[in-house]
């Protein structure tokens, strides 16, 4: 547009004013977008706002109507046609003025309508509404309409709500990875349907959580968590530093960190989870007797300390309940992996069991559970990333986070990681 309108001025001085007034026009019209955000929440003064900020353009452009002043060069007015702009989450029909180029023979676009009827924001305000519980069906009556609103039809919304939760998708599964500085990585399962997805959780050196990833399974089977987290891999997810993975037991996940973390990360094992897993196997009378002194056994502070009374809980179950017993020498070490660490007093509290990724699954529930009938994979996956990434921004930074440098450099010292080899 630019280059047209210093043709137009000609040689010489007539060029040089072109030049000037078009670059002047182009300011104006940047200060318009803002405009354009506003204008789209002011739903009671929406239409007359439109209307207002289009004749304003068209002047900018044209010139004042009847006069033959101001404007650019070869422009004109050139009536008006029926048109819709989204004000909120809701169209809106409109008469939009137009613009010719008499030079070119051609319409000028006016930008602040392309931007009035940009349907992603419209699409965000609707897949936020669905997202908190309201149905496609009972949109048209909760929302508050103005006159001439349309598009807001069950089908219509769906269509919206598809159209942006597929955007949601290919923004998470895209995500570069290498961006983000990991030192914790949270693995766990959710149901949806027959299936269940895993999930993966990041925490980054200053404690921010980032979900990373997910994969459908039907189990929690190595060769499926392998791939996944190998495709993490590919996207930038950066182990060689040392990486603390906290799982609750799978065996299939165990085996895939090792596999393709290869020496690179330790494991934690979930305390919640080891400790209903060795309770399960005793009467009901004594459960309550045994969750309290493996909990006291896992709050020691230190590994001497816990090791000690953990091996104590364990002599007792020997004489009690030997598959309970077995429960708990099945991953023993990898449950005192932050006590082995030195770590268990600063972090234990956000690492020693799966909550942080329980916390966000549960987040995640409250907008998934209520949907009885899952109709296709796709449409599993496109609530899932449109769901974590709208909660993602309000999680909490993992307590202890100012200790997690601290647990880069004893991860490093542990597993033998050499200085040469991070740099």
């Amino acid at each position: 547009m630019r280059e047209s309108i210093v043709r137009i001025g000609g040689r010489g001085k007539g060029r040089r004013r072109a030049a000037k007034t078009s670059r002047g026009a182009e300011q104006e019209l940047r200060g318009l977008d803002t405009r354009v955000a506003m204008i789209q929440a002011l739903i009671p003064l929406g239409l007359k706002a439109v209307n207002d900020v289009l004749q304003e353009e068209v002047t900018q452009l044209a010139g004042v109507r009847y006069r033959r002043e101001g404007g650019l060069p070869g422009y004109a007015r050139w009536g008006g046609q029926p048109g819709s702009v989204y004000l909120a989450d809701q169209k809106v029909g409109v008469r939009v003025p137009r613009v010719r180029d008499t030079v070119r023979e051609e319409e000028v676009p006016l930008t602040t309508y392309a931007g009035l009827q940009d349907a992603r924001r419209a699409d965000d305000a609707a897949l936020r509404k669905v997202l908190k519980g309201l149905s496609c069906r009972d949109y048209a009556s909760c929302v508050d309409p103005v006159a001439q609103t349309f598009g807001l039809s069950a089908s219509s919304l769906s269509r919206r709500f598809k159209r942006a939760s597929a955007e949601k998708l290919r923004e998470l599964s895209e995500r570069d990875l290498s961006k983000y500085d990991i030192i914790g990585l949270f693995l766990d399962g959710k149901t949806f349907g027959d299936d269940e997805i895993v999930i993966a959780l990041g925490v980054t050196l200053k404690g921010e959580k980032v979900v990373l990833g997910f994969v459908q399974t039907a189990t929690e089977n190595e060769l499926v968590c392998t791939q996944f987290l190998r495709s993490l891999v590919e996207r930038g997810l950066d182990a060689s530093q040392g990486l603390l993975c906290v799982i609750d037991g799978s065996k299939g996940l165990r085996k895939a960190i090792d596999k393709v973390f290869a020496g690179k990360a330790a494991v934690q094992r979930c305390h919640w989870h080891k400790r209903e897993n060795v309770v399960r196997y005793l009467p009901a009378g004594r459960q309550a007797e045994f969750r309290r002194k493996l909990q006291n056994g896992y709050q020691q502070p230190t590994y001497e300390k816990a090791k000690a009374a953990l091996k104590k809980v364990r002599a007792e179950l020997a004489t009690i309940n030997q598959s309970a017993m077995g429960s708990l020498d099945e991953g023993f070490e990898e449950t005192l992996t932050l006590h082995r660490l030195g770590v268990f007093e600063e972090l234990g509290q956000s690492f020693k069991t799966t909550n942080c990724i329980e916390n966000l699954n549960a987040l995640v529930g409250q907008r998934t559970d209520k949907i009885d009938c899952w109709r296709n994979s796709e449409q599993k996956h496109r609530w899932l990333a449109t769901t974590v990434l709208e909660i993602e921004p309000r999680l909490r930074k993992v307590r202890g986070h100012r200790y997690l440098p601290s647990l880069r450099t004893t991860l490093q010292n542990a597993l033998k990681i050499r200085r040469a080899e991070v740099a």
